[in-house]
């Protein structure tokens, strides 16, 4: 399968840190610092609260997803996702609720042990290059043609940069599985990643998705597959 990528490295550039919130530190006095559970349909996953920001990553994948808490009824803590996507629900006494495409109405979770914190690995200039090359063939794969990949981005970006593709090209794959998406994930033509604007976001046009990161941020600053989803589909469903 063919592909191509490109890398450009320069300064780097350092970008706002992530602040923590109030009611996750509230919420996270009743869960364990890093544990994997299991729901009620059986999905496994890790939550990590050591960190100013919940992380989240289901068994079976590589995406780090990073949750924001808001305050709800009863002193419960909802976390969702950066496309403001419902994940998950944790009572004031540490109960926890998890909701997914297969269970949109919840299905309740029990612990299942401790677990390591997720943390993104790190990356040489050199390591990023390959990583880059294995990416770039897997979405060429998943669309069965050239997906050209672009990274310009510079010194100590590296690791943000990985996992914003990785991100990226898990996104594509789901869409290219998908009878109702499937359509949208044929018009991406290119994947550009870059680590110079005003915040993290993910846009599409003209076949180039083009992903903004915030390397100081760590796995926070890059948008997650759902918000990449969103992205695609708007642009799209809006011709």
């Amino acid at each position: 399968m063919a592909f191509a990528a490109v890398v450009g490295l320069g300064l780097s550039v350092a970008a706002p840190a992530v602040l923590p919130s109030d009611c996750h530190a509230q919420s996270r006095r009743n869960l364990e610092p890093s544990a994997r559970y299991v729901s009620g349909t059986g999905q496994g996953f890790v939550l990590d609260v050591t960190g100013s920001r919940p992380l989240l990553r289901f068994d079976r994948s590589t995406e780090i997803w990073v949750l924001r808490a808001t305050p709800a009824p009863r002193g419960d803590i909802v976390y969702r996702n950066d496309n403001g996507d419902q994940v998950l629900r944790v009572t004031a006494d540490g109960r926890m609720t998890l909701y997914t495409t297969s269970a949109p109405q919840g299905s309740p979770v029990s612990p299942s042990g401790q677990a390591a914190p997720l943390l993104a690995p790190g990356l040489t200039a050199v390591q990023l290059w390959n990583y880059i090359i294995r990416q770039s063939d897997r979405a060429s794969r998943a669309l069965g043609r050239l997906v050209v990949v672009d990274v310009d981005i510079q010194p100590g970006s590296e690791a943000v940069a990985a996992d914003a593709l990785s991100t990226a090209v898990d996104a594509i794959a789901r869409m290219s599985r998908s009878p109702t998406l499937r359509r949208e994930a044929d018009k991406i033509r290119r994947i550009e990643i870059v680590d110079q604007g005003r915040a993290t976001q993910a846009t599409f046009a003209r076949g180039t998705l083009r992903i903004v990161i915030e390397p100081r941020a760590g796995v926070a600053g890059r948008p997650s597959s759902a918000r990449i989803v969103r992205a695609v589909a708007d642009d799209v469903l809006s011709r």
